[in-house]
Parts: C-alpha cells; structure tokens; sequence
C-alpha cells in the first residue's frame, strides 16, 4: 500500500478515535461513608435503627432458622464479596472431602501474585490435613489454603470455580458469579448481600462448618515442612482482647463467620449471632474500615430486639386450658370449673421457640389447635391438686420434635357427697356384696310384701263393689203383671 494511503487511513482511524467517548481503564475504588444527615444511633433502643445509621451500602440481618429478612438496606446491589467468598469455598471442601485427607499443596497455590492477597505461608510440597486448611483458610483469610483446597477438590482451580457457580445456581444465589476461590478482585466476580445471606444460612447448617466458623484459636499440627501452629481468627469483631488491648468491637454473642477486604469491595463481613436461643445471619457489603464492625453489631442488636425465644410452657401458661367437671360439692367456688398448668414430661426437653414479638401472643392464643391432649382421667370430682389431667403433645414445625407436657389440676376439686348412688354405683356394690339375698329388714319384708298387699286391696275393693251392687239392685221393686187378666 502506497505510503500516502497510509498516512491518510491512520489520519482517519486517529479521528475516529478522538470522536469515541473517553473510558477509565480503571475502576474506581468506592469510599463508603454515613449519610451526615443521619440521626444519632441510641444503642438504648436498638429496635429504632434506620438504613442511614449505616455506613455500609448493602446489609441485612436474617433469622436463622426461617430466613426471614428482618432490616434490610440495598440487598440486591452488585458487589464484590472479597474474602466472604471463602465461605463457599471451605463449605464445598467439608462436602466433597474427608476431613484427615491429606492436601499437597502447589506452587500455584503459593505462588498468588496479588502482594496484598492474606496468606497461611504454605510451602510447595507441603502434606497437610484438609481440616487443618479449612480452619486456615476460614480464621486466618488463606488465599492460598484455598487454591489449595480447590486443587484438591476438582484438580484446577478452575474447575473448582464452575463448581462454585453451580453450588450457587443450587442455592437460588441468582446474582452471584465467582471467578476464583479466594475473592480477589475480578470485575466478573460479584454477589449481593441477599445472596450471601443464603450462602450463609445454608452454610451454619452443617455442624462442621459451625464449629470452624465459630473457632477462635486453633492448632495446625506438625507438617513436612512446618512446625506445629497456633492460629487466631482475624475477626475482631469475636476478639475480647486485640493487639494485646480491650477490644472495644468485641461483640459477644457473635458466632462467625467471614470477613474481606480489598479496595474495590472495602471492608465486608458475613456474620452470626446467638442470644437468647435465637440465631442470627448478617451480612454488611462495602463499609468503612471499623464501620463494617459497627455495621454488624448495630444490625445484631436490632434483629435481637425484634425477637424472642419462648417455650410452648410459656404459651402455654399465657392462656392455659380450663375443664369443666361434674360430681363437684354445692359449696365449691369455682363451680367444677378446673384451670390446668402445663409441666414438661421430660424436664430435659423443653426446646425454645424463635418469634417474632407481635407472633408470640398469636400463637399462644391459638396454641390449643396446634397440640394433641389426651385425657388419663374422668373429668369427675374428686381431684386433688398437682393430679394428672391429661397429656399434651407438641410437633415443632420444620425439624418434627416431638414435646410432651402433662397437664395438672392447679386445685383441688371436693366431691359432693348428698348424691344419690348412681346407676354404675349401685351395680358396684351389688357386685361387691358376697350375700347374694338382702337381708331380711322391715324395709325389705315391706318390699317383699307390698305387691301381695296391693294386690290383696284390689280384689277386697272388687269384691266390695260387686257385693254392694246386688244390695243395690235387690232393693229395687221387681217387675210383675199385677192388672194382667
């Protein structure tokens, strides 16, 4: 091609571009900050909480065991999860692994080039247990614990990402993508807090991963190529002392689970609570360095004032059962009317229930439709005080536990004592009389004779009128032909 033609077309491609839009090559960090215009937070009265208290830009709190969202702010943005995406990592390694397997790392997996990425400082090469990278991958942020986990799981790292996604396709995490293991930074690796909430629950229900994420010191045994460690979590936020301080972000009902950190995700924390039997999921996307910590308490504190934990003797004992007897003395003052209290069978089993406030006094009231009673006794006097009633059985919805209580009189009913036998009382003594005759009593004799008398009376009364009649008409003129000729 001609030189000049040269010149010209690349003349024409520069002022082509120079008409296109300017586009960053790079994306900007976000800086997450509170609202100025915020009301001040009352920690008195956690339950006034409001989205601009929060610096983070996408939070919520979820009950536990129904995932119901509680308090909510953004919960579909798209965010980065940074480190959080640890959580599904380490849950995929407790599912496909044994837990005494033994891992060897590579030098992929030491060899992360991210220079802020969070490391256990494997060695290439070394041999160690799988339970031991999930407690270093989950306390102390390992990015390479987890390349390493998810070479041992699906053999590439790669291949260990696809499983991701489908775990997450599974779970209904419909605005998630992963694009590594670890949560660095990848523009194609993105989730909502809505989506971690569900990761998470589903997580804290396998008993293993509970207890990792609720751990704050472990030890690594001896390797091939290290000496035996101790590691502690890095999340403050279940610390009591840091830095060899009073933690003032210490929280202690806190549970778990994961913390992340780079600069396009800012500060993130995929949390737990427990208080009071009730169980709490948080998670706080895109918050300020301490304000994540803030975040998450400030979120515990609101769903744990929305909540409370009873057991079905307490709904109970809030309108408990009244019977109604018979056979009850004239002077009784409650008129055979009988309240009973409800005790639990087995003192050892009472298991709580998580409410909501404003539910607590629904189901109580329609608690007697819920429960099977069964009576072990005659609703008939006399009843003695702290006697079994009857019987009554609970199904907790969702995990089908069964809970008996019995059900005692809370006072002592008399019994009338003026009444005449009855029916089955007569019958009774009849049978537990050896003398099959009576015995022989002016009652009796009178009993015995009183047909014959009757019976004497009604022929002597017949007998009488017959007998008065023929005098009657014996006394009349008879009938004769007198004048006949």
């Amino acid at each position: 091609m001609p030189q000049p033609i040269k010149n010209m077309l690349c003349l024409a491609l520069a002022m082509l571009l120079a008409l296109l839009p300017c586009t960053s090559l790079a994306e900007a960090a976000p800086n997450p900050t509170r609202s100025p215009n915020a009301p001040a937070y009352n920690a008195e009265e956690p339950e006034n909480l409001e989205e601009d208290q929060l610096t983070a830009w996408s939070c919520l709190v979820m009950e536990e065991s129904t995932g119901e969202i509680i308090f909510e702010k953004n919960i579909n943005m798209i965010l980065y999860p940074a480190s959080t995406t640890k959580i599904m990592t380490v849950l995929l390694g407790i599912e496909m692994c044994g837990l005494d397997e033994i891992v060897t790392v590579s030098a992929n997996a030491v060899n992360i080039p991210d220079p802020d990425a969070t490391m256990l400082g494997l060695d290439v090469g070394e041999e160690i247990r799988m339970e031991d990278l999930l407690y270093g991958t989950l306390l102390r942020s390992g990015n390479d614990g987890a390349v390493a986990i998810a070479e041992h799981v699906s053999g590439s790292e790669w291949e260990f990402v696809n499983l991701m996604n489908e775990r997450a396709r599974e779970l209904g995490m419909t605005n998630t993508h992963f694009m590594n293991p670890h949560g660095l930074h990848d523009p194609n690796h993105y989730t909502t807090a809505y989506d971690m909430a569900i990761l998470a629950r589903y997580a804290m229900s396998n008993p293993v991963f509970r207890q990792i994420a609720g751990t704050r010191n472990y030890n690594i045994d001896k390797t091939n190529t290290h000496r035996a460690r101790t590691l502690t979590t890095r999340h403050r936020i279940m610390l009591q002392t840091y830095s060899g301080e009073a933690n003032s972000y210490y929280y202690a009902p806190a549970t778990g689970i994961k913390s992340g950190y780079h600069s396009m995700a800012q500060y993130c924390y995929v949390g737990s609570a427990t208080r009071d039997g009730v169980d709490l999921i948080s998670v706080v996307l895109c918050s300020g360095r301490y304000d994540y910590m803030r975040d998450t308490q400030r979120l515990f504190e609101y769903g744990f004032s929305q909540f409370e934990s009873v057991t079905v003797g307490h709904l109970y004992q809030m309108y408990p059962f009244k019977v109604y007897t018979s056979g009850y003395a004239l002077n009784d003052q409650g008129l055979g009317e009988l309240e009973l209290s409800a005790v639990p069978a087995d003192p050892a089993n009472d298991p709580l229930i998580t409410l909501l406030h404003e539910d607590v006094d629904v189901m109580a009231r329609n608690l007697q439709n819920m429960v099977l009673v069964q009576y072990t006794r005659a609703l008939v006097a006399p009843i003695t005080a702290g006697e079994v009633i009857a019987t009554m059985t609970y199904v907790i919805p969702g995990t089908g536990e069964v809970v008996d209580y019995n059900l005692l009189a809370t006072r002592s009913v008399p019994e009338r004592t003026d009444l005449p036998p009855t029916l089955a009382e007569i019958a009774e003594m009849t049978a537990a009389d050896p003398n099959p005759f009576p015995p022989i009593t002016p009652e009796v004799v009178i009993i015995f004779m009183l047909p014959f008398i009757i019976a004497g009376l009604v022929v002597f009364a017949i007998w009488y009128l017959l007998r008065a009649s023929r005098k009657f008409y014996a006394r009349l003129p008879k009938s004769g032909r007198r004048y006949a000729k």
